[in-house]
């Protein structure tokens, strides 16, 4: 999904173009670690760049992802990384849900949101109380949602690291990856994610 002004002005384009966004110290809160599966000697990493209302984000994770776990990442190959880049306020705030989730419960929350990303992205004016209803799935009471849903501070942190991407990797459409920090935009089937993952570069 491409970037468009309308994205922007949602988020709040002038907010993130503001010096305090470009400074991204590591991030103390620790909801806003990195996010990540596979051996940390992995000869490969590969970052993807989502937002969780993003279809072709959803095709990736939902019909390429488990493949790509089980024959690259699970065979020692691949670190996958996971970096947040939400483009509406909806996917923002799926993003902070999935991110205070217990960090080992995090990528199954992240298919869970996935494969049920029509029933609550797109159920206009009802968003976040269908997210509401995925999380407490998943174990999250509706205190514990609502506190996230408020907690600007942290929603701040997520569009640091967003704005950070885009100016590191010139990141312009969702999905992205990198792979060993060459960038790929758009989505990928396995033998191209393969393909990509063969021909990394290498240090």
């Amino acid at each position: 999904m491409r970037i468009s002004r309308r994205h922007l002005g949602v988020l709040g384009g002038g907010v993130l173009a503001t010096p305090a966004f470009a400074q991204t110290p590591a991030p103390t809160d620790p909801r806003l670690a990195e996010r990540s599966t596979g051996q940390a000697n992995a000869p490969v990493v590969v970052q993807e760049f989502f937002s969780l209302t993003c279809g072709h984000c959803a095709n990736f994770h939902n019909d390429v992802w488990p493949q790509v776990r089980r024959q690259l990442v699970e065979t020692g190959q691949v670190r996958m990384v996971w970096r947040d880049f939400p483009l509406d306020g909806i996917a923002l705030l799926a993003s902070a849900v999935a991110r205070a989730m217990p960090a080992d419960r995090y990528e199954a929350f992240l298919t869970a949101l996935f494969q049920t990303q029509s029933r609550w992205a797109f159920a206009q004016g009802r968003q976040a109380e269908e997210l509401a209803r995925v999380a407490a799935l998943a174990g999250m009471d509706r205190e514990a949602f609502n506190a996230v849903a408020t907690d600007q501070d942290f929603h701040r942190g997520i569009l640091s690291q967003r704005l950070a991407a885009e100016q590191q990797y010139q990141i312009r459409a969702t999905p992205s990856f990198t792979f060993n920090g060459r960038l790929h935009t758009g989505g990928l089937s396995f033998a191209e994610f393969e393909r990509q993952v063969r021909n990394a570069p290498r240090t």
